[in-house]
């Protein structure tokens, strides 16, 4: 296997408060984690630090990617890496199309400029396969969006960026079944050996798509158990109150 993503005895504060308090995490090709706990764990705080937002403030512990130490890099040198991160709850960014926001995107991360047509091409197919209106890319970014097509927009730039490592905050929450089902059939339609996908959730449903390969079960800042899907249904039949007690 080829190591894509460490984090070794990550320790974040947000505001001055800790909130991840020494978290080990491996990543390889081809894998898909799936992190799992009750709110205010840590869960999207881990996502956020490993995006670089500055509003986490790394105070031990360092980040790799590719062996590279990424721990103090700038989010959008991280992005031209690979690492993308779809969020829970989407901003709209008003001035500039989802079609051109998507394109310039493409064209900083790559380095090169990405010619209309061909782009458009590609967009408008992959906005079919999410059953989004094509009326969507000439529109300002979420503005006025659904929370169900801001989720979707978050899976088109995934579609179209094709990061090496894709970070899910959440993106089933406020999703009906069927939106769930086309969403988690992108994701994993763009899950191959050469990527890796990370996913928050506190539903079964899009993991049914996405057939993940490791679960962690994060509590009070730190990661305290590890295992396959199976873990999951122990989650679900008995709540994370077993887990507690070996956090302390």
């Amino acid at each position: 296997m080829s190591e894509l993503l460490r984090v070794e005895n990550l320790k974040v504060t947000v505001d001055g408060k800790e909130i991840l308090k020494g978290l080990d995490l491996v990543i390889n090709k081809g894998e898909t984690h799936v992190i799992m706990g009750s709110n205010g764990a840590g869960k999207s705080t881990l996502f956020h630090s490993i995006m670089g937002n500055p509003s986490y403030t790394v105070t031990d512990g360092h980040i790799f990617f590719e062996g590279q130490d990424i721990t103090h890099m700038p989010v959008n040198e991280r992005a031209k890496l690979g690492i993308f991160m779809a969020f829970q709850n989407p901003i709209a960014v008003k001035g500039i199309s989802v079609e051109n926001f998507i394109r310039n995107a493409k064209s900083t991360i790559t380095g090169e400029a990405q010619r209309i047509m061909p782009f458009r091409k590609k967009l408008r197919a992959q906005m079919e396969e999410l059953r989004m209106d094509k009326s969507y890319a000439e529109r300002y970014v979420n503005d006025g969006f659904s929370g169900g097509e801001r989720k979707k927009t978050e899976i088109l730039q995934m579609t179209l960026l094709e990061p090496k490592v894709t970070m899910l905050d959440e993106i089933d929450s406020g999703l009906d079944v069927d939106a769930v089902r086309v969403v988690s059939d992108r994701v994993a339609a763009y899950h191959n050996g050469e990527n890796a996908v990370l996913v928050i959730t506190h539903h079964s449903e899009i993991l049914q798509s996405l057939k993940p390969d490791f679960v962690h079960v994060l509590i009070d800042g730190k990661i305290v158990k590890n295992g396959d899907a199976s873990l999951i249904d122990d989650i679900e039949a008995n709540g994370y109150d077993v887990y507690r007690t070996q956090a302390k």
